[in-house]
């Protein structure tokens, strides 16, 4: 609940995706904030903890460098469609599709067509330690807006993590960075 606060959900939309009630995730996230002395949702999207289970626990800083686009983001009408568009018609290998979004590889750069409302892209980043980059974006000037946030685990145990800060127009602009599992 709380990565899912984290990454600017609503509380309906992490009850849909964690198949509980909307005052479940209220009772919850209540419960978080309290625990970690936070004032609001706002603070706790800022907040750059990490839990101890985690890959990303106690990793090595890694410098604070962009290493190039990592993601584009797009929105789409129809989900179904533009995921069969995108596969058959483009060719792009499709990589999974999960809560709403397909995801597709461009030569390295990954793709995410999520349905939703208006003609909205978003850049995201890679970056080899996200702390670390979101900390010197910070310090040069850069509005953070949602601190490093666990998005996604993988089935042999990688992590994706997400931050994101605003451009000079008011814009988010993501950072990603993954963490593997020591062993």
């Amino acid at each position: 609940m709380v990565e899912g606060v984290r990454h600017g959900l609503g509380d309906a939309d992490i009850a849909r995706r964690l198949g509980v009630s909307r005052d479940a995730v209220k009772f919850h996230i209540g419960n978080v904030l309290g625990k970690l002395d936070l004032e609001s949702r706002a603070a706790l999207r800022r907040w750059d903890g990490v839990r101890k289970d985690s890959a990303m626990s106690g990793s090595e800083a890694a410098g604070d460098l962009i290493a190039g686009i990592g993601q584009i983001a797009r929105s789409v009408t129809n989900l179904g469609a533009a995921e069969a568009w995108y596969r058959d018609v483009l060719g792009l290998p499709h990589l999974f599709t999960m809560s709403g979004m397909a995801f597709f590889d461009c030569g390295g750069v990954r793709l995410m067509l999520s349905e939703g409302e208006g003609n909205v892209s978003l850049i995201y980043f890679r970056v080899a330690d996200i702390k670390s980059a979101l900390a010197g974006l910070e310090k040069r000037g850069a509005e953070v807006i949602s601190a490093p946030h666990q998005i996604h685990v993988h089935e042999d145990g990688t992590e994706e993590w997400m931050a994101f800060i605003n451009d000079n127009e008011g814009r988010p602009i993501g950072l990603m960075a993954t963490a593997v599992p020591n062993g």
